[in-house]
């Protein structure tokens, strides 16, 4: 019974998009602080005629224009950050988690439409860095602690329409913490890791503390879609030398995400 409702739920969303006029559905995974290139179903000899259209939760229901008439709307936030190639694809630069949601690429002549709509749904992973003894969090590239003590990465995939329990039940997303030789983080009792889920989120968390052989270790978040792996954010712990203060020996570390 649970096969036939999940195959009917496939149906229903490959039948939407195509009363919706659209001729195909791309969904695009990436890391935040990469570049990435939207396809368009170019119907014209050239992209005078293109409108890319953006869409999240917090849009209203007809979106927002971010190139109009193949020109840049300079009223976007993310303008600088934005190019159209020749073949009418939508370049984003330094992608942040707030790039997530639907762009739909639309082409006209003379007012009217000419083919269907080329929706890409943009997923961003991003991973930030917190202490349980601070209350802040960081995602730059540097920070403070002292080995000991505990640290918490989180990893988060943005996602716009789908929840969590729909990219992994149909879409075959997953998310990972593993270490630099690929192993699943969840087997090392070392390691405690948690899943949850937020507004347009899902979220995995690793929580663990620092030991004085971690220098040089590497995490890794990575995204699989259907097993094939889609992206990755490496973390890696570096200690710099100890530096003795008050009798004490204190330890500087800092990690590098890309």
């Amino acid at each position: 019974m649970a096969d036939k409702c999940d195959l009917c739920l496939l149906g229903l969303i490959i039948l939407s998009s195509l009363l919706t006029g659209t001729s195909g559905v791309d969904h695009v995974y990436i890391s935040s602080g990469e570049n990435v290139s939207l396809s368009c179903n170019k119907a014209l000899s050239d992209c005078k005629s293109t409108t890319w259209i953006y869409k999240n939760r917090f849009s209203d229901s007809a979106g927002a224009e971010l190139i109009t008439g193949g020109i840049k709307n300079k009223d976007s936030e993310r303008h600088e950050r934005l190019s159209l190639e020749s073949d009418c694809s939508l370049n984003i630069k330094n992608v942040t988690g707030e790039d997530y949601g639907l762009y739909r690429c639309r082409q006209y002549v003379n007012g009217e439409q000419q083919g269907p709509d080329a929706d890409v749904f943009l997923r961003v992973l991003h991973v930030s860095v917190s202490s349980p003894s601070s209350s802040s969090s960081s995602s730059s590239s540097q920070t403070e602690i002292s080995p000991g003590r505990s640290v918490t990465l989180s990893c988060q995939l943005y996602s716009y329409r789908y929840s969590c329990d729909d990219l992994v039940s149909y879409w075959g997303v997953e998310l990972l913490w593993v270490n630099q030789t690929g192993v699943d983080l969840k087997t090392d009792s070392r390691y405690q890791i948690l899943s949850s889920s937020a507004p347009d989120r899902c979220i995995l968390t690793l929580t663990t503390t620092l030991l004085n052989e971690d220098d040089n270790r590497e995490w890794r978040c990575q995204l699989t879609h259907r097993d094939q792996l889609e992206t990755s954010v490496r973390y890696t712990v570096k200690y710099s030398a100890p530096v003795l203060c008050d009798d004490d020996v204190v330890y500087m570390w800092h990690y590098v995400l890309n």
